[in-house]
């Protein structure tokens, strides 16, 4: 035992010793060392794309080590670079859960007889000269209900690319329609996780950041489907190939499915679902327990055919290629790849933020901004970074919005323009990003690679660029002078009233 006028310190001082020490010798990057993990994952990852073919899970391992590397060059423990890459693992798990549940949804959607109902309906009775348009806005009113782009893209999404292929349709420009009206629900639903998280992390009410988001959203959507209106006009056209090709793939869809409209009341249940605010993760497995139900007993599945199509997702055998490569789809094993990607990437924020890198790669941004303008347009730019660095939606919201919040109120600019502009760019712009969690999602569900559809998703164009007109133009930004001045102004009444 040691005596208690001992010089020597104890345990308890020297891991306070300890503690402190560390904290003092951690250095701050200089920008030049702090890129380094970006252009590590950009380079590998153009150079999946373009020559290797090996997805983004290595590229993205490739940057964390890099940014691990630095980060004990800046003197952090190893132990505290994998709590980091741990704090940024458990973000992700909610979503991790999700997608598990999307893969059985669409396993037993499409064994249950209800996406091939919707291709079998979509195709009878949709017009083709207003097919992407209504593409856009219908699947933006689903994703509006269910608060979810993903599981839009994957439900009413991939019957429009069934309805597609069979009208001839350009499969990327449909799929490009179906992800700008998923995304628009994704931004805009007070049921969507974004919508939630990019309030809060500016200290924000959430309907108050919807209302400020009705300012780019809507035009946007409007815009998006005019445009599509435009392109399906001028490549629309009933020829005897598309109307042959149609009736095959409805007497496909008849051979294999019971079809029935009847079937389209689990759709409506579900929206029902939704509208009632059931948590997401036991409303998703409701869903996919009502498409099980469906296989069973209007389909004829076995329980064991069943549970396959959930684990493994469903094998179509209609003999259409066409309708066949997207109905055989689904299962939790399908997500698989997605989950991985959203794991990997989370964990890389994690680094990002616990070394300093992401703040010593905007700080040369802030430190110079002196107009709102070039404020708005630089947290534009810096939500693209760690979304094309990262891929992960969270990241890309959660990282901006907590850099650049005292840089907005400096500038007397309320926290609602920087939620607003984080979603443009987190939420809906990161789907530009090829090897994004998004567009990667989206990949594999339809069967394209990301490359062919992202010029297509004109929705992601817009909402960004108009976030940079409204900065430099000032038109929709408010102030906090503004909000002060209604506030005084509540008070005030409310006090005379009393």
């Amino acid at each position: 035992m040691q005596p208690l006028n001992s010089d020597r310190p104890t345990k308890q001082q020297t891991d306070n010793s300890h503690r402190v020490t560390t904290m003092i010798t951690h250095k701050k990057p200089h920008f030049m060392i702090a890129i380094l993990p970006l252009l590590t994952l950009v380079g590998m990852a153009l150079m999946s794309t373009t020559v290797w073919g090996i997805g983004m899970l290595i590229p993205i391992i490739a940057g964390i080590t890099a940014a691990a590397v630095i980060g004990k060059l800046l003197g952090y423990s190893w132990r505290e670079l994998e709590q980091s890459l741990a704090d940024g693992v458990s973000k992700a798990l909610p979503a991790v859960f999700i997608l598990l549940l999307i893969g059985m949804i669409i396993g037993t959607w499409i064994s249950g007889g209800i996406i091939p109902t919707l291709i079998y309906y979509g195709l009878s009775f949709i017009n083709p000269s207003i097919f992407l348009p209504l593409v856009c806005l219908i699947t933006a009113f689903i994703s509006l209900v269910l608060g979810s782009s993903f599981t839009s893209i994957a439900t009413i999404g991939l019957a429009f690319m069934a309805i597609g292929e069979g009208m001839q349709m350009p499969l990327p420009i449909v799929a490009g329609a179906v992800i700008s009206g998923a995304f628009f629900g994704d931004k805009l639903s007070p049921l969507s996780d974004t919508t939630n998280v990019a309030p809060a992390m500016v200290g924000e009410k959430l309907f108050d950041h919807i209302r400020h988001m009705l300012w780019d959203t809507i035009p946007a959507l409007l815009i998006s489907a005019t445009l599509y209106w435009v392109i399906g006009y001028n490549i629309t056209g009933t020829t005897d190939s598309s109307v042959s090709s149609q009736d095959s793939i409805l007497s496909g869809l008849q051979d294999q499915f019971v079809i029935h409209p009847l079937l389209l009341i689990v759709v409506v249940l579900s929206l029902v679902l939704i509208v009632m605010r059931v948590p997401a993760v036991p409303a998703l497995l409701l869903i996919a327990i009502m498409g099980g139900a469906t296989a069973l007993l209007v389909q004829g599945r076995s329980l064991t055919e069943t549970l396959q199509s959930m684990t493994a997702g469903y094998v179509s055998a209609s003999g259409q290629k066409a309708i066949d490569s997207l109905l055989s789809n689904g299962g939790v094993t399908s997500m698989l790849e997605t989950i991985g990607l959203v794991i990997v990437a989370t964990a890389l924020g994690g680094i990002l933020e616990k070394t300093g890198i992401f703040a010593a790669l905007i700080e040369p941004l802030i430190s110079r901004i002196r107009r709102a303008g070039t404020l708005i347009s630089a947290s534009v730019f810096a939500t693209f970074l760690v979304g094309f660095s990262s891929g992960a939606q969270f990241l890309a919201i959660i990282l901006p919005a907590r850099g650049f919040l005292e840089p907005y109120k400096r500038l007397n600019l309320s926290p609602l323009n920087l939620s607003r502009v984080v979603e443009a760019a987190g939420t809906v712009g990161i789907n530009l990003v090829p090897w994004g969690v998004p567009a990667v999602f989206a990949a594999g569900v339809f069967g394209l690679q990301p490359t062919e559809f992202i010029p297509w998703i004109l929705f992601a164009f817009i909402v960004p660029l108009l976030n940079i007109i409204y900065g430099y133009t000032g038109f929709t930004i408010k102030r906090l002078n503004d909000e002060r001045a209604v506030a005084a102004t509540v008070t005030d009444e409310g006090t005379r009233v009393r």
